[in-house]
C-alpha cells in the first residue's frame, strides 16, 4: 500500500512537472515570436535605409552633446552595429539560435535602449525616435513604452528559456546565421550604393509632391463664451451671445477658446526650392570685393507646375559629396542642358562649399542653375550624394543614386 502511494504521488509530482514545462514551453514561445518578428521589423527597415539610420544616428549624437557629439563621424558604424544588432538578435530569436546567449543580448540591448528612450521622451531632445525607421512613426512616448513591452517580454524569455528546445544542430545553427548576416549585409550594401529597396518616404516615385504639400487640415477652434443669469451660467457661440441678440439680462463672465477638431500637418511641409545667386559688397576696385550668396526667388511652384521634365542634381552636403560621382553629375547636368532640358543643382550647402564648388566646374552660380533648401529635407528625397531626381507636373518620375548612371 505504501509503495502504491508514492507511486501515485510521484506520478503527480511527474504531472505537474509536465505541465510546468508545457506552459514554460509555451509563455516562451509566445515571447520569442513577438521579440524576433519586433526586432526583424525594426532591423529590416533600417537595413533598407542604411543612409537613414546613419543621419538618425547623427540626430542622437548631436542631441547628446558633449563628447558624445565628438563621435559624429564615427555615426556610419554606429549605424551599422545598431542594424546588425536588431536583425541578428531577431534572426536567431526566430530560429532558436543558441538561446541563452541570444536572450542574454536581447536584454543588454533593451537594457541601453530603454533609458535612452525615456531620456528622448523626458526631454524632446530628438522629435522622431527612428525606431522604425520611415515605415511607421510613434511618438517619443510611445516609442519608450514600446521598449518596457520588449524589455518585459525578454525577462518572460529569460525565465522560460529551458522550456524552448533547440531546433537545430550547432552546424546548422552556423549555416543559418551565416545566411541571416549575409542577407542583412546585401539589403545595406544595395541601400548604401544604389538606394533602398522599399521606399518609406513621400518623396517615392509616383508620389505627386504638390498633393502632399497640400493635404494638410486646419484644426477646428471656436470660441466660448459663458454668461450668467440668476445663478445659472450658460455657455453660447458668439453668433448665440445674449447681449448680441438684444438680451440684456445675461451678464457676461468669461470666454474660452477651445479645439474642437486637431488638424493635420501636411505630409511634405518643408520642400522649398530657391534659386541662388552671388554678389559683391564692394564698389572700391582696389579693394578685393567680399562675395555673398543670397537667395533670389522661390521656385517651388514653378517646377511643381512645370509639364516638362525637371532634373534636380541633388547634394545635400557639397563638402562630403562623392567627387568621381559628382563630376558624372556636372557631365549629366551639361549634357541635359545642351539638349534643351531643364537641370538644375540642388543643394544645402553654404557660402564657402557653393563657390569651390562653381569654380572647380565652371558652372557660375549665377547662371541661375543652383537651387538651396535646408539639407535635412533634401536628406529625405533622396538617399545619395550625388542623387538624381525626375519631376514632372510635380510627380516624382524617377529616382537614382548617381552610381546607378
Amino acid at each position: 500500500m505504501r509503495i502504491e502511494i508514492a507511486s501515485i504521488k510521484r506520478s503527480f509530482r511527474q504531472c505537474d512537472q509536465c505541465r510546468s514545462s508545457k506552459a514554460a514551453h509555451i509563455t516562451g514561445s509566445i515571447a520569442r515570436t513577438l521579440l524576433a518578428l519586433t526586432f526583424l521589423f525594426s532591423g529590416f527597415v533600417k537595413c533598407v535605409d542604411p543612409l537613414g539610420t546613419v543621419y538618425k544616428v547623427e540626430d542622437y549624437l548631436t542631441a547628446m552633446g558633449g563628447f558624445m557629439a565628438d563621435m559624429i563621424p564615427a555615426a556610419g558604424v554606429f549605424a551599422v552595429l545598431l542594424i546588425l544588432a536588431e536583425w541578428i538578435l531577431g534572426w536567431a530569436m526566430l530560429f532558436n539560435i543558441r538561446t541563452k546567449w541570444t536572450v542574454w543580448g536581447a536584454l543588454a540591448f533593451m537594457l541601453v535602449m530603454t533609458p535612452i528612450t525615456l531620456w528622448i521622451a523626458l526631454t524632446n531632445a530628438v522629435e522622431d525616435c527612428g525606431c522604425f525607421g520611415d515605415a511607421i512613426k510613434l511618438s517619443n512616448w510611445q516609442t519608450f513604452y514600446k521598449n518596457i513591452v520588449l524589455l518585459l517580454l525578454v525577462l518572460i524569455l529569460l525565465f522560460c528559456k529551458k522550456g524552448i528546445p533547440q531546433l537545430f544542430s550547432w552546424w546548422a545553427e552556423l549555416t543559418l546565421f551565416l545566411i541571416g548576416l549575409g542577407i542583412s549585409a546585401g539589403i545595406m550594401g544595395y541601400g548604401y550604393t544604389h538606394l533602398p529597396i522599399i521606399d518609406f518616404r513621400p518623396y517615392k516615385v509616383g508620389n505627386n509632391i504638390m498633393e502632399l504639400t497640400e493635404d494638410g487640415v486646419a484644426p477646428k477652434i471656436d470660441v466660448f463664451y459663458t454668461f450668467e443669469k440668476e445663478g445659472e451660467s450658460k455657455e453660447f457661440l458668439y453668433k448665440d451671445r445674449p447681449d448680441l441678440n438684444g438680451d440684456s439680462t445675461w451678464t457676461f463672465k468669461f470666454q474660452e477658446t477651445r479645439v474642437l477638431q486637431e488638424g493635420k500637418e501636411p505630409t511634405i511641409n518643408d520642400f522649398r526650392l530657391e534659386s541662388i545667386f552671388w554678389d559683391s559688397d564692394s564698389d572700391d576696385e582696389s579693394q578685393v570685393p567680399k562675395r555673398y550668396i543670397y537667395l533670389e526667388d522661390d521656385l517651388t511652384y514653378d517646377i511643381l507646375e512645370s509639364e516638362y521634365p525637371v532634373t534636380l542634381i541633388v547634394m545635400y552636403d557639397l563638402s562630403k559629396r562623392d567627387r568621381k560621382q559628382a563630376a558624372r553629375a556636372v557631365q549629366l547636368y551639361k549634357d541635359i542642358k545642351e539638349q534643351g532640358g531643364i537641370c538644375f543643382f540642388l543643394t544645402g550647402s553654404g557660402e564657402e562649399d557653393l563657390f569651390a564648388f562653381a569654380e572647380e566646374t565652371g558652372i557660375d552660380i549665377n547662371t541661375g542653375s543652383y537651387l538651396y533648401m535646408d539639407a535635412t529635407p533634401i536628406k529625405t528625397i533622396v538617399r545619395a550624394n550625388p542623387g538624381v531626381v525626375v519631376l514632372q507636373n510635380g510627380v516624382v518620375k524617377e529616382k537614382h543614386n548617381m552610381r546607378q548612371l
